[in-house]
């Protein structure tokens, strides 16, 4: 299966468990790898043959940047779904969300989840 893989896109943000998150937000990276079959796109050199990745983006935009989650599990997971429901040429998928700066009095480059999910 081919790949179409989005990296390190940034958006703000308002998730979080602690009070201060949901009201001073944060910056939130989202890389999602999608597998597709992309034969019919190399060949014919036509939109209409894949998905537009800029509309991709903004669907995770809209949903990153829009209602708050406690986890960023539960991020992970809305983003997941409705890409797999809205783009049906999309067999599966994986998803990273991390959140580099944890409101967290400890030392590291942040805190990410990764989930893949299959078209059921």
């Amino acid at each position: 299966m081919d790949k179409m893989i989005m990296r390190h896109m940034e958006f703000y943000g308002y998730h979080g468990v602690y009070p201060e998150e949901n009201k001073l937000g944060q910056k939130f990276c989202v890389d999602l790898e999608l597998s597709l079959d992309l034969s019919a796109a190399g060949k014919s050199d036509r939109l209409e043959d894949t998905i537009n990745y800029a509309e991709v983006y903004g669907l995770v935009k809209s949903i990153v940047e829009g209602k708050p989650f406690q986890l960023i599990e539960a991020l992970a997971e809305h983003v997941a779904s409705r890409v797999l429901q809205t783009y049906t040429r999309v067999n599966d998928l994986t998803i990273r969300v991390t959140k580099p700066n944890p409101p967290l009095p400890i030392g590291f480059d942040g805190v990410a989840v990764e989930l893949t999910r299959k078209r059921a």
